[in-house]
């Protein structure tokens, strides 16, 4: 019986290394033992190999989106049971816990960021941080997290039948926030600077797609009903209200260090709605896994490639810099246990 586990860890900014850890044996009460069978890469992941990460302290097993199998019977789920995972712990008890929002906890660890996260054979997690699978493959469950956040921003922006929407950052959760707000029937356009990012999408079906920093079609001039901002840049944040129509609304995704300002008289003008939205909660998992299972998005087309844990300390380097040509690169984990 195995009692360590290899884990993918980011030693130092551009120092990713296999580590050795005790396997988990034991989980908290109400708390489950899962063994890790696929995790996907994700731009935090970048950024922290990068170093470009705010909440950050090295060294940090990364991996955030992951899929798995219950290991031991506990807390209401049978071993065996393939489970998404949800990565942020809340703490339950503060306001937001409290109004049944965990997503902006106060207090919440996110797995791989605040604390050591699934890039590695077994986790223990609360019970209530798991959803069944049913039967997805596991590369499939290790996508659901990235696309909930798209899910809950298009939630958010009460995106309706009809509207027209711009997505600006055709990254994964851009793409996320483009799926789903094509999946409430609205009219979804792209925008990125990476032509290659624009080539993916159209491979989606997205043929609305315009290279930033181009003027926009004239039959676009007033604006989108609900624009996206998923590029984790200030200046293209700033540029978006200007895509606002009047009585629309602007969702913002991507987060970013700088302070944000617009001109109020246009905000008010516009009677514009501006709205953050950050991580998801289960009703945008079980979104997610509801397109899956109806063939409204098929995750096949989302993902990229595979790799080997073996092969991290390798590719990851080699993933982070040439990102643009992907829309989801997974770790496979199974064989580990």
């Amino acid at each position: 019986m195995k009692t360590t586990m290899l884990c993918g860890t980011c030693v130092t900014p551009g120092r990713i290394e296999l580590t050795t850890a005790p396997l988990p044996q034991t989980a908290p009460e109400g708390w489950v033992l899962v063994d890790l069978l696929a995790a996907g890469l994700c731009g935090t992941d970048y950024h922290i190999f990068d170093g470009k990460h705010p909440f950050l302290a090295y060294p940090r097993v990364i991996g955030h989106e992951l899929a798995g199998r219950v290991a031991q019977t506990a807390a209401g789920w049978q071993a065996g049971t393939l489970v998404v995972i949800n990565p942020y712990l809340s703490c339950g008890t503060c306001r937001a816990c409290q109004r049944g929002k965990p997503n902006c906890c106060t207090r919440i660890e996110v797995l791989g960021v605040h604390r050591d996260g699934g890039m590695c054979a077994r986790i223990a997690l609360p019970a209530g941080n798991l959803y069944p699978a049913g039967d997805l493959p596991p590369e499939a469950a290790a996508m659901v997290e990235f696309l909930a956040i798209g899910a809950h921003a298009v939630r958010r922006g009460e995106v309706v039948a009809g509207d027209r929407v711009l997505v600006t950052g055709a990254g994964p959760i851009g793409l996320g926030a483009a799926l789903f707000a094509k999946a409430r029937g609205a009219d979804v356009h792209l925008r990125d600077a990476s032509a290659e990012r624009l080539h993916l999408a159209a491979d989606l079906g997205f043929a609305n797609g315009y290279l930033a920093g181009r003027p926009l079609p004239e039959a676009l001039a007033d604006g989108f009903d609900v624009v996206f901002d998923a590029t984790g840049h200030a200046g293209a944040i700033e540029a978006g209200f200007a895509d606002v129509a009047h009585g629309g609304g602007y969702v913002l995704i991507s987060v970013v260090q700088d302070r944000i300002g617009f001109a109020d008289p246009e905000f008010h003008k516009r009677e514009m709605r501006l709205i953050g939205s950050r991580n998801a909660t289960a009703e945008d998992f079980e979104t997610v896994m509801a397109a899956f299972a109806s063939g409204a998005v098929r995750p096949e087309a989302l993902l990229s490639e595979r790799i080997a844990l073996a092969d991290l300390p390798a590719r990851l380097p080699q993933l982070a810099a040439d990102r643009g040509r992907l829309i989801k690169a997974v770790v496979m984990l199974g064989a580990q246990v």
